[in-house]
């Protein structure tokens, strides 16, 4: 018979282990000495001992799921439950029960990630379905596609929820989708109408365009151009491929007549440069009338240098004030002149302009006698108010008198 702390082998060959429980069989032996049984048995309790080392390493170290983990205590705890190795198996066991509770404790808390994660994973996705609706509204086409696209991939990279939740939040995401495509469809085929519009218009502009190129009647086509280029604006454009040719046409023709009427103008600007010389000078020969003094003469000189500009034509716009100005001034002392000496020598005017200076006069020494008068009185009151009478009626003489002088009188 031979014995360690933790077994023993009986006189039959049978090994047994020790256990709180008390004895239990291991197995038989009769390959050779009890030794050689115990030792082999020791073996398989070593075996064990690695098994179970192992396999918390890998629990504590790495992703293995609770559900191997379990599997695999239950096979180790299995084989001690079966007795079939000497040594410490209570000590085995109290390594499982804790190992048990190690899995347990990683079970919870990957349950609690899970959780976790499953409800960020559902705020992140009803937040992109929010944003979805919210895009879904929107007319920004090529900025609200482009993130609608992006909010996809974002939604593909997010773990599931539960089926329904899931289906549900997936339902708004994508009709929100499809609500935007319909939107974007109906406002491009709209727009399509509009340019189509637009083009059937231009093409209508173009064609008056180029029928006016021709054109020498500069103030009314030029006109019609500007009306025909604030229409052309207000239609709007039409596809991109036919827009640049309908306004290089529409271009051209403008500038082939407004080319036309810019060499004509040239020419006139050139004549009208000349005109303006030869007015100069003509200005310059009838300033030397003033001042007249020979005025049938002067009206003589100035009827014959007024037959030479009209003769001469147009100056430019911007001149002619100034150059028609110079001969205005002298044309009005002429008839400044002309009204002089009618005045002088009629003798109508002559005498009424007699009569109107004699009644004056006699009115101002009439004033002068009452003012005295109201003086001699100690009335200065009134001779005060009578030579403010007195100022104004002796104005009036004095411009009749000046009057009469131009008479000869």
């Amino acid at each position: 018979m031979s014995s360690d702390p933790w077994g023993r082998v009986d006189e039959t060959g049978t090994v047994y282990v020790r256990t709180a429980d008390g004895e239990q069989v291991v197995g038989s032996w009769q390959a050779g000495s009890p030794e050689e049984a115990l030792a082999y048995f020791e073996r398989k309790y070593e075996g064990l001992v690695v098994e179970i080392g192992l396999l918390e390493k890998r629990v504590k170290t790495t992703d293995l799921s609770a559900k191997d983990a379990s599997a695999a205590i239950d096979h180790i705890r299995e084989q001690v439950d079966a007795h079939h190795a000497v040594g410490d198996l209570e000590a085995l066991k109290v390594r499982l029960d804790k190992l048990v509770e190690t899995v347990d404790k990683r079970r919870e808390e990957r349950k609690q990630q899970r959780a976790k994660q499953s409800d960020e994973a559902r705020h992140a996705k009803e937040a992109l379905v929010v944003e979805a609706e919210e895009l879904a509204q929107s007319d920004q086409w090529r900025a609200a596609g482009e993130r609608l696209r992006a909010l996809v991939d974002t939604w593909k990279g997010l773990p599931r929820l539960d089926r329904k939740s899931d289906d549900e939040l997936w339902h708004r995401f994508s009709h929100a989708r499809s609500a935007f495509s319909k939107r974007r469809k109906a406002h491009f085929a709209s727009l399509d109408a509009q340019r189509e519009e637009a083009r059937r218009t231009k093409e209508r502009l173009v064609g008056e365009a180029e029928a006016l190129s021709g054109s020498t009647d500069w103030g009314p086509t030029a006109a019609r151009y500007r009306e025909l280029m604030a229409e052309w604006k207000a239609a709007g454009r039409a596809q991109r491929e036919h827009e640049d040719d309908l306004w290089n046409r529409f271009r051209g023709a403008q500038d082939v007549f407004f080319a036309a009427r810019s060499s004509v103008f040239a020419e006139r600007d050139a004549e009208q440069t000349e005109n303006l010389k030869l007015k100069e000078e003509l200005a310059e020969e009838a300033e030397k009338l003033l001042p007249i003094s020979d005025l049938k003469s002067a009206r003589a000189a100035f009827r014959t240098l007024n037959e030479r500009w009209e003769a001469i034509g147009h100056v430019p716009r911007d001149a002619r004030p100034k150059v028609e100005g110079r001969m205005h001034a002298v044309e009005r002392a002429l008839q400044e002149a002309e009204e002089t000496e009618w005045r002088r020598t009629n003798p109508e005017a002559r005498a009424r302009a007699a009569g109107l200076t004699g009644q004056l006069q006699a009115a101002v020494d009439k004033l002068r006698g009452q003012i005295d008068q109201a003086r001699a009185q100690g009335n200065n009151a009134k001779a005060d108010k009578l030579e403010r009478e007195l100022e104004g009626r002796q104005a009036l003489l004095d411009q009749a008198l000046k009057g009469l002088e131009e008479f000869g009188g």
